[in-house]
């Protein structure tokens, strides 16, 4: 048996909350599992949304991209919560300011066990996984798991694409990264229907948990259908906008995926709308680039929400685009769909 890990008291001051953070796990992990939310997104230290100022104590930065976490923010006590672990008790204060009472479910991060039910190929270099887990996972809709590869210290983020109503049956939309270790090397290679997977969730602060009064506009490409799928099933259930427009981008008809399905959304529900488009085929439905034709269709984005979902160069344009039209930057959400080595990449 090896012996206990060490840890250290660590203190979030503004909500006078307390817990204690193995040496050798991160200050986010240790509070999401102790049922402690705090802002966060990606946690592979890309986005920066969990960033915290350490007002007393010290903290080992780890792996944190000096692109990400600046030397001058290090040297003015900030640190990335996912990334940093301590080396003495700690008080500390997200950057990011939320409102622990907005009234959005928050739900405690676990450890998860289950079972392959489906796999199939859906599209392109996309494949459908499907997991009946053991014990139900609570989450909120546009939320994500991190699925561990068997054999290794390597895990990866993954959008639940089923709505937060089915908690022990999750499915995943997954792309193929060509020698990627998760999928080239497990998922698209040797992973069966039966295999047990391990995974632990939720995680991510991308969604749309509560009611909110203007449409919104959902913008996915590639995958980034998954939380947008989740998204849309969640909303048109409880009433939680007054109208969905989903746009789902492409570079082909091989690209698309769940067509059928939203198109018999469409037909249900008055207020919701899909368009799914193609950027490299011209075809009998929208064609350009998915932020262009978002732009064709809306002369004008003021009084509208949105929630973005895929690689970074849409995202960005995405945001730029919805900006030209007026919409407010407060209401422009966005989850990236980022490499495992982006943090080492990336630049200004």
């Amino acid at each position: 048996m090896s012996a206990p890990t060490d840890s250290h008291q660590v203190r979030i001051q503004s909500l006078e909350r307390t817990t204690n953070c193995p040496a050798d796990q991160s200050i986010l992990e240790a509070c999401l599992r102790d049922d402690i939310w705090l802002p966060h997104s990606c946690t592979q230290g890309t986005c920066g949304s969990c960033k915290m100022k350490v007002l007393d104590g010290e903290v080992a930065h780890n792996d944190s991209s000096e692109y990400t976490l600046t030397t001058e923010e290090r040297a003015a006590g900030i640190a990335l919560g996912c990334q940093a672990t301590p080396r003495s008790p700690l008080v500390l204060e997200p950057v990011e300011q939320f409102d622990p009472d907005d009234g959005v479910p928050r739900h405690q991060l676990r450890d998860h066990v289950g079972t392959v039910v489906a796999l199939d190929d859906i599209a392109r270099d996309i494949r459908l996984l499907v997991v009946e887990l053991d014990e139900p996972m609570e989450f909120n809709p546009g939320q994500y798991a991190e699925i561990l590869v068997p054999g290794s210290d390597v895990a990866r983020q993954y959008s639940m694409a089923n709505p937060p109503s089915e908690t022990s049956r999750l499915e995943f939309h997954i792309r193929r990264a060509p020698g990627g270790v998760a999928t080239d090397g497990w998922m698209f290679r040797s992973l069966g229907l039966g295999d047990r997977i391990e995974l632990k969730g939720p995680l991510g602060d991308f969604g749309m948990p509560v009611v909110q009064e203007e449409p919104a506009i959902l913008i996915g490409g590639g995958t980034g259908l998954a939380p947008l799928k989740s998204i849309v099933r969640h909303a048109l259930t409880h009433d939680l906008a007054p109208e969905l427009h989903l746009y789902h981008g492409g570079r082909t008809e091989q690209d698309l995926y769940d067509v059928e399905f939203f198109r018999d959304l469409e037909r249900e529900h008055d207020r919701f709308t899909y368009r799914p488009c193609l950027s490299e085929q011209d075809w009998d439905g929208a064609t350009g680039m998915v932020t262009d034709v978002v732009l064709q269709d809306f002369p004008s984005c003021r009084g509208l929400s949105a929630y973005l979902c895929g690689p970074p160069a849409m995202i960005e344009a995405g945001v730029k685009a919805l900006k030209r039209r007026r919409m407010a930057p407060r209401r422009i959400h966005r989850e990236e769909f980022l490499d495992a080595s982006h943090a080492a990449t990336a630049a200004p």
